[in-house]
């Protein structure tokens, strides 16, 4: 098997798997690994990574390196107030009580000497970003539970890697490592390792973060073209310079790098984001197959019952110990602990440093190599198969689902707020984003970065709002809906999108001329001053109309030239037990539901068939 090949296909394989997890969905962890076990070494034996040599390792490092960048360029501080005592906690004494209870397990249950073990619970003590923000997402769990985990997930990563590091130099160097209280050396050995590759992490991401940021905001020096590129390579040489000043620092740094340019707030950033995203999918589902088929399942095999419990005893013992004390007192209740115990899968860190280790173990002539790296990877499908797979289910039992938001809205009068009212009565999950455009000044309204950063459609996602199936712009500036809506469309993908009537472009089209997808809500010619007065005043009602046979086509006719006047105003329609905004250039049915705006002084003159008035509060 030539190189290409084998790189050919395990990109295939994974993209593949991707795919199809994302279809189904399910982890897509689980797909990956299944299906390097069954190409790799014992399966059909597809993939074989021994050919790739030492390049492995170089494979493994860049792209654990994009990898971490791209979690700390989606680390939201802002959403992390709330939880910061606990995050600190999880990363310090979670990672010592992780540590030590996870070398105990392995050397009671395993057998194994207690250098192998405590290597093993260095390894373990990482939980995964690029498994866990995904399952968090699927899983849709309230908010600040999946901030604590997905900030755990992200700096927990390079601290876990580089406590490996260090318990293996110390493995490998032939000194004792069980921590007795007599023998303070080991621990001031792993303290000043720690410390050390942390400082030179931090510094050389702050520094490289900080000159990135400044360049990518000087658009007349790098084209816009050029930028994305120009990251990854700044990404790649700041880990690089790390690596070469002490071993595994350059974890830390990526992470600080993508933070530090998240909190510049640079140009084009969510183009940034989805750049890195894709890579980093690209870079995890090869690594993931790459590993996957250079692991024995006969090794796993040989495990035995005795690692089945060893991981157990991590999961059901080690971890909801770790929660209760890096929690106690922080306002999480007995629920949220269970799910935070609960959740904890290992990816890919866990997995490219045991496979790492298992090689630098064999190449000094010692033996635990690949008991360890199985060991690991049982770890990984375990957590993986039975937490993701349930995590589901049991936010559903524990109630912590967050809320499903269906509609958002954007828009601060009267109006919008009446809209996201009537939604939420009719069991419609509507958010109203309160945006006022007076306060942003006209000459700033042409300038689509600066706009971006008053209004950041991109944060919905922080606020745990992933997807919505419809979005709507009622800004009373026409620009600046149409700007929302197609931000909305490239970022989010709604089944819906309106905005209020827009002016022409250049070309004398409107928008929703030259993006089909973006429709126009309501009505042709909405006099939406006029409207807000009425409901600020108290003249506005709603009322619901049905079309009925055999007068529809007079009411339809009716109800068309009440729209052209402005005297009524539609806003949503009930259509075969669906609930949905209107559009301007609707076909009535028969069997339409049409709730409508109209002036108090109309409605006694209507001669449209009218169900009673909608009840709804107005302010």
């Amino acid at each position: 098997m030539t190189l290409t090949v084998l790189i050919s296909t395990a990109v295939g394989i994974g993209i593949g798997a991707q795919v199809i997890a994302r279809y189904v969905q399910i982890p897509s962890i689980v797909l990956l690994l299944l299906s390097g076990l069954a190409l790799g070494a014992s399966g059909l034996r597809w993939i074989e990574p021994s050919l790739l040599g030492s390049g492995l390792e170089v494979i493994v490092s860049l792209s654990i390196a994009i990898i971490l960048f791209e979690g700390g360029l989606n680390l939201q501080f802002r959403d992390l107030g709330s939880v910061s005592i606990s995050l600190r906690n999880l990363i310090t004494i979670g990672v010592g009580i992780t540590l030590v209870g996870g070398a105990i397990a392995a050397h009671l249950l395993l057998d194994f000497p207690w250098p192998i073990a405590f290597l093993y619970a260095s390894l373990v003590v990482v939980t995964g970003p690029t498994v866990v923000t995904p399952l968090l997402k699927l899983v849709g769990v309230e908010r600040r539970v999946a901030t604590l985990l997905e900030g755990e997930g992200i700096l927990i990563d390079p601290i876990g890697a580089i406590l490996a590091v260090i318990m293996l130099n110390i493995v490998l160097s032939g000194q004792a490592v069980p921590l007795v209280l007599s023998d303070t050396a080991v621990p001031l050995l792993i303290l000043r390792g720690l410390l050390l590759r942390l400082g030179i992490g931090v510094a050389i991401g702050l520094i490289s973060g900080g000159l990135l940021s400044l360049l990518l905001k000087q658009s007349k020096i790098l084209p816009q073209e050029l930028k994305n590129l120009v990251v990854l390579a700044a990404v790649w040489g700041s880990f690089s310079i790390a690596q070469a000043l002490r071993s595994e620092s350059g974890l830390l740094a990526v992470v600080v790098i993508g933070i530090v340019l998240r909190a510049a707030c640079v140009p084009d950033e969510r183009l940034l984001r989805q750049f890195n995203e894709q890579i980093g999918i690209l870079a995890n589902s090869v690594l993931f197959i790459l590993l996957a088929a250079d692991l024995s399942i006969e090794q796993l095999f040989d495990l035995g019952q005795e690692g089945v419990v060893a991981v157990l005893v991590l999961m059901l013992v080690v971890r909801p110990i770790n929660i209760l004390v890096s929690t106690w007192n922080r306002g999480f209740n007995w629920r949220q602990q269970f799910f935070l115990s609960w959740v904890a899968p290992r990816g890919i860190v866990a997995a490219s440093m045991a496979s790492l280790f298992a090689i630098s173990l064999s190449n000094q002539g010692m033996s635990g190599g690949d008991t360890l790296k199985a060991l690991v990877f049982l770890t990984i499908l375990m957590t993986v198969f039975v937490q993701g797979m349930t995590a589901g289910w049991i936010a559903r039992w524990l109630d912590l689902r967050a809320g499903r938001v269906r509609t958002v809205i954007v828009g601060q009068h009267p109006l919008a707020r009446l809209l996201t009212q009537l939604l939420q009565q009719k069991g419609e999950a509507a958010m109203l984003i309160d945006f006022d455009v007076d306060e942003v000044s006209p000459d700033r309204l042409n300038d689509i970065p600066v706009l971006s950063d008053r209004l950041r459609l991109e944060e919905l996602e922080a606020e745990g709002i992933s997807a919505f199936s419809t979005f709507l712009a009622l800004t009373n500036s026409p620009e600046l809906n149409g700007i929302l809506a197609q931000r909305a469309l490239e970022l989010f993908r709604p089944d819906l999108i309106a905005i209020l009537s827009s002016s022409p472009l250049g070309n004398g089209k409107s928008l929703s001329a030259i993006v089909p997808e973006i429709q126009i809500a309501f009505a042709p010619q909405i006099p939406l001053e006029m409207w807000n007065q009425f409901l600020a005043q108290n003249e506005a009602q709603l009322v619901e109309i049905v079309l009925n046979l055999p007068s529809f086509s007079a009411q339809q006719t009716e109800l068309q030239t009440l729209i052209a006047s402005n005297e009524i105003l539609p806003l949503l329609i009930e259509r075969d037990q669906d609930l949905r905004i209107i559009f301007s250039n609707e076909a009535w049915q028969v069997g339409d539901r049409i709730t409508c705006l109209l002036h108090r002084s109309t409605a006694s003159a209507l001669s449209l068939s009218l169900t009673q008035p909608v009840s709804l509060a107005m302010t």
